[in-house]
């Protein structure tokens, strides 16, 4: 099979299904809305930002500011960075699946990458996830390289990669561990096992600052819940799967192909499927973390494990391997269809701050006061501040910018009781639930509106809810 075909085959079918449907029905949801808004500021504005919150995605954020002020600000900047990460991934997990199993298995596993919904999904989001996964992916490819021909270069490229990865989201150090056992399996010389201790304790150092200044942030995920049976039960089918492939590839994975590395594809990709998630499992017990962007990158394991069972498949049956892998990736790609379809609509998110600010701008009328139940939702303005205009923010007393804060600092309680009772209207975005008001601030809005205002007129689109009340007449 020709080397062209093998490397550009899984990273162009990766771009293609990024490509597809990228603006998702000209949709944005709220995490997504956080990178918007951060990457408007200049890169000072960042730095007082990451002082308060958001200091793990400080990097991210500068890179996208970056890209913001080169190419424009539109959905299809802030997504692309991460479809050509994950095309970039596709392509190093191919050249990996090919080094450690043969061009076939790596053509397989590159196209299984493309494939798997998770990757879909998060390769059309404007966050790190993406970005992080290529990293690690290539990290892999470099501990590969760096065993099978121990050089410093290799060595410092593969602590940079890592470093990256971890700056972008320093749950990724997760692979690390991951690297370790599969260092132990491959059981190089003392010299290479020391280059990778060399290089994966200059990655964690470096990553160290920022660990530090995120313990003060740690806060921000306090949303988190519990781990879910459900989440427990997809995280052990998705194991399960990657064992059966690796069973089924067994002789593939045993064995190097003829002038590979040492390094066998079997150690390196079921530590790497299996060690992140288990370790953020096993840690959210004691304070809920886990959440399966943090570990996106262990589905690089599962392409690889994929990619080689079809290998294994094809020759186990006698037919040529290009074909074989052809037709299960075409099954496979019509198999889930009815979830990549879904993927790509507006309502594949929790909810949407562009359909709010249409709404908003729909019922808005001249002298209107503006509200946020919870203050988190005031990203729909940030997001589409004409749709607001002239509307007057009653429970805020210093900006986003201002503050160094996302979403701005509200008053006291009672600054914002004594400001709502000043309008005559109010419009109110929240979210589309029935969930009580965690905050005083909170609270205090909801008895005001009850007390002092009638309901008028309620819209429910994509996960949030605009309301509009009018004063009571006394």
């Amino acid at each position: 099979m020709p080397r062209i075909t093998v490397l550009a085959g899984a990273p162009a079918v990766t771009l293609l299904l990024g490509l597809w449907g990228i603006r998702r029905e000209n949709s944005m949801w709220r995490d997504e809305a956080a990178t918007w808004a951060a990457a408007h500021r200049t890169v000072p504005e960042i730095w007082h930002l990451l002082g308060r919150i958001d200091v793990v995605h400080g990097l991210y954020y500068v890179f996208m500011h970056g890209v913001f002020t080169v190419f424009g600000d539109s959905l299809y900047s802030l997504r692309l960075p991460s479809v050509l990460a994950m095309a970039c991934a596709a392509a190093v997990v191919t050249l990996l699946g090919s080094r450690l199993a043969g061009r076939c298995a790596g053509l397989a596993a590159g196209m299984a990458f493309a494939l798997l919904p998770t990757v879909q999904e998060y390769e059309q989001e404007g966050r790190p996830y993406a970005l992080v996964t290529a990293c690690v992916a290539l990290a892999c490819w470099l501990l590969a390289a760096a065993v099978d021909s121990p050089g410093k270069g290799r060595w410092a490229a593969y602590a940079t990669a890592v470093l990256t990865a971890a700056l972008l989201n320093w749950f990724s150090l997760l692979a690390l561990l991951a690297h370790a056992v599969t260092i132990a399996l491959a059981r190089p010389s003392r010299a290479t096992v020391l280059r990778w201790a060399c290089a994966a304790c200059a990655a964690v150092t470096g990553t160290l600052p920022l660990v530090v200044a995120s313990q003060a942030q740690e806060g921000q995920i306090a949303w988190i819940p519990p781990t879910r049976p459900s989440t427990l039960l997809n995280l052990a089918l998705t194991l399960l799967a990657g064992v059966l492939c690796a069973w089924l590839a067994r002789s593939k994975t045993a064995n190097s192909v003829a002038g590979s590395a040492r390094l066998t594809l079997g150690a390196l990709a079921v530590p790497l499927l299996a060690l992140p998630p288990l370790m953020l499992a096993a840690a959210s017990v004691a304070h809920p973390v886990y959440q399966t962007r943090y570990i996106l990158s262990s589905q690089v394991g599962l392409a690889l494990l994929i990619g080689t069972a079809c290998h294994a498949l094809a020759s186990r049956i006698r037919t040529p391997p290009r074909r074989t892998v052809a037709l299960v990736m075409v099954l496979a790609f019509l198999g889930l269809l009815p979830v990549e379809v879904s993927l790509r609509s507006a309502s594949a998110r929790i909810d949407d701050v562009l359909a709010t600010a249409t709404n908003v701008a729909a019922v808005r009328e001249p002298g209107d006061a503006v509200l946020y139940i919870p203050a988190a939702r005031r990203d729909t303005a940030l997001v589409s501040p004409a749709a607001f205009t002239g509307a007057e923010d009653v429970a805020l007393v210093e900006s986003p910018l201002g503050s160094g804060t996302l979403n701005g600092v509200e008053g006291t309680p009672r600054q914002i009781a004594d400001a709502m009772l000043t309008a005559r209207r109010i419009v109110v975005v929240a979210d589309d639930g029935a969930a009580s008001p965690t905050t005083a601030r909170d609270r205090i809005k909801q008895q005001v509106l009850k007390a002092h205002f009638i309901r008028c007129s309620e819209k429910r689109e994509r996960g949030r809810k605009v309301l509009v009340y009018r004063r009571r007449l006394i």
